[in-house]
């Protein structure tokens, strides 16, 4: 070790390297050139390499992550702006006048939980949220599976400009209400309907355009009636709903929307939240106000009660999780030992 030279001084002297050569040139291994690498050699990519960053996920993934940002309110962001700005310089008020406001004597409250939303409003945000995809999409790109004009849902010639004129938002609001109300769907449903389109557009890559948007809007319903629903519609019971399309249509179409979700159907409940919370800002931007109603003596007695049960619920839990030790005082029928001595 003392010694001026030493053979760990040049890498190609040391024995072990010279044995781990022949060792080699006896065992030779068969690479490609994707496998190998100048600097390192042989290389076995991680699994942790072949995965999206949590960040990268997250942007390019809203309907799996809660904390993304969802795509609807993205679009949304260029017309509320603009409308304020309107606004702002026409002097004009951005709410309704007749919006009614809570105060010492009247508390107005909304039956729209997350848990259990207002279905007619929730229609109306859902249909926005689409209204603002199609009229703020970036391009467009789209499948022929979704076409309407080659698979067409009426009998009805299908318009020369359907490709050009984007659909008003009363008119998508009517065609999914239609479907909601034929097959007694719940609001629960317009916001999983909602996520799987989002969910459609990122995983395949195109946009909701005035060419696809109703075939898109019918298989995000057709799926989430089924995950969302214990009792599904069928698709032949959408047949009798949309008279002029076939089973076989409805089938193809939908094994496609799954094959293109990657049949990732899982909607956690943290993403859904952020939908519901989403919609509920999209409307307060654009003037959809949820039906208010003055809290009555009944109501108010009905939520005292709930957050009574809630607050018992949880000293219970609270409770039972505490480790409580045991006081000198209350050490009570415990003998004492004679010390032994010797």
């Amino acid at each position: 070790m003392g010694g001026s030279v030493s053979c760990c001084i040049s890498p190609g002297e040391s024995p072990k390297i010279h044995r781990r050569e022949v060792e080699l040139e006896e065992c030779p291994i068969t690479t490609t050139t994707e496998d190998v690498s100048e600097d390192t050699g042989t290389y076995l990519q991680h699994i942790s390499d072949r995965e999206l960053p949590d960040e990268l996920a997250q942007e390019s993934n809203p309907s799996d992550h809660p904390r993304a940002s969802t795509l609807f309110l993205n679009k949304s962001q260029t017309d509320v702006r603009e409308k304020r700005k309107s606004n702002y310089l026409n002097h004009m008020s951005p709410g309704q006048l007749t919006k009614k406001y809570s105060s010492c004597s009247t508390i107005f409250i909304d039956d729209s939980t997350v848990s259990q939303p207002n279905l007619k409003s929730t229609i109306k945000c859902v249909a926005l949220a689409m209204y603002y995809h199609i009229k703020n999409r970036d391009s467009n790109r789209t499948l022929d599976i979704f076409d309407e004009k080659k698979h067409p849902l009426t009998r009805d010639k299908v318009p020369d400009d359907y490709s050009v004129v984007d659909p008003e938002h009363k008119l998508i609001y009517r065609f999914i209400r239609t479907l909601f109300s034929s097959a007694q769907l719940t609001a629960e449903c317009a916001i999983v309907t909602l996520v799987y389109l989002e969910r459609l557009l990122t995983y395949a890559e195109m946009d909701i355009c005035p060419c696809n948007w109703k075939r898109i809007v019918l298989g995000a319903i057709l799926l989430a009636s089924k995950v969302w629903d214990d009792q599904a519609v069928w698709n032949v019971d959408y047949c009798q709903i949309l008279k002029d399309i076939t089973v076989e249509d409805m089938n193809e179409m939908e094994r496609h929307f799954l094959e293109l979700l990657q049949f990732n159907i899982n909607v956690p409940a943290s993403v859904y939240a952020k939908y519901y919370f989403d919609l509920r800002s999209l409307a307060d931007e654009n003037n959809l106000s949820f039906p208010l109603e003055a809290l009555s003596n009944q109501r108010a007695q009905k939520l005292e009660a709930i957050s009574r049960l809630c607050e018992d619920r949880y000293k219970d839990l609270s409770k039972s999780s505490m480790r409580r030790s045991v006081s000198v005082d209350n050490m009570v029928g415990i003998k004492s030992s004679h010390a032994v001595l010797s």
